[in-house]
């Protein structure tokens, strides 16, 4: 009998919560399963608020209230044949199993499965989950709060998973979010050489601040943005730079 490929685990994953995790995993999941023809599975384990579970069950609403959307959304499934991705509860020390069983039992095995985690490392399980973790991927603003965590958090997943070698991690990669075009350029050039000279990784491509993060599918709306029903509207994309950030997105995790 022939082995199932594995799918390769993802996570937007940082210690702060409020920087975007849940609303990257939902824009990234949907773009690359709805436009790009990758199979996708959503692991929510971000206990006992389930943002992306919540999500869902707001999306199938807003799409079941607005006309345009629901004919976006009948489109969509009827030109791709194929579903919804799936979004599960679960548990930062029980998803490693249940991941398995989805991968063993699905009929479509996933390309890639993301990981929606607790921001805190004190959650029970979450330091073995995160070393099973392909990629992890996590945002930054230009706080020194969240920097200052978010450094000393991917500094010990580099410096203590990765350096002992029994982790599954390839590549932790920081990125820019909601940079505010009025903030000093000099700002964000002193924080990206901090980055660099504790060895960590930063990606090119950084996210502009945009009101649209914060909404969801409006009942009048013709476009959408973050949905986990519908991929993310081209020209709002590129408004915010997600299009450059998925094209890098790929490369990195080699899809």
């Amino acid at each position: 009998m022939e082995t199932k490929k594995q799918p390769v685990i993802i996570a937007f994953s940082t210690q702060k919560g409020g920087v975007g995790k849940s609303t990257f995993t939902a824009l990234v999941a949907s773009i690359l399963h709805y436009r790009l023809g990758y199979n996708i599975a959503v692991f929510d384990c971000d206990f006992p608020q389930y943002s992306l579970i919540q999500m869902r069950e707001r999306d199938l609403k807003t799409v079941m209230q607005n006309e345009a959307l629901k004919k976006m959304a009948h489109r969509q499934f009827t030109n791709l044949n194929k579903k919804a991705y799936p979004i599960f509860q679960s548990k930062a020390d029980t998803v490693l199993e249940e991941m398995q069983d989805y991968n063993n039992n699905s009929e479509t095995a996933p390309d890639v499965i993301f990981l929606d985690l607790p921001g805190t490392v004190n959650t029970a399980g979450i330091l073995r989950t995160l070393a099973s973790v392909h990629y992890i991927f996590s945002p930054i603003t230009a706080d020194r709060v969240v920097l200052e965590s978010t450094l000393s958090f991917t500094d010990v997943l580099t410096n203590v998973l990765m350096k002992e070698k029994q982790t599954a991690i390839k590549s932790i990669q920081l990125f820019w979010n909601q940079v505010d075009g009025r903030e000093k350029t000099l700002l964000y050039e002193n924080y990206s050489k901090v980055i660099k000279d504790l060895g960590l990784q930063l990606m090119e491509t950084s996210i502009s601040d945009s009101k649209r993060f914060r909404k969801e599918g409006e009942t009048v709306a013709k476009t959408v943005f973050r949905s986990s029903l519908l991929p993310a509207d081209p020209k709002l994309m590129t408004l915010c730079r997600l299009d450059s950030f998925v094209e890098e997105f790929l490369k990195i995790v080699n899809l």
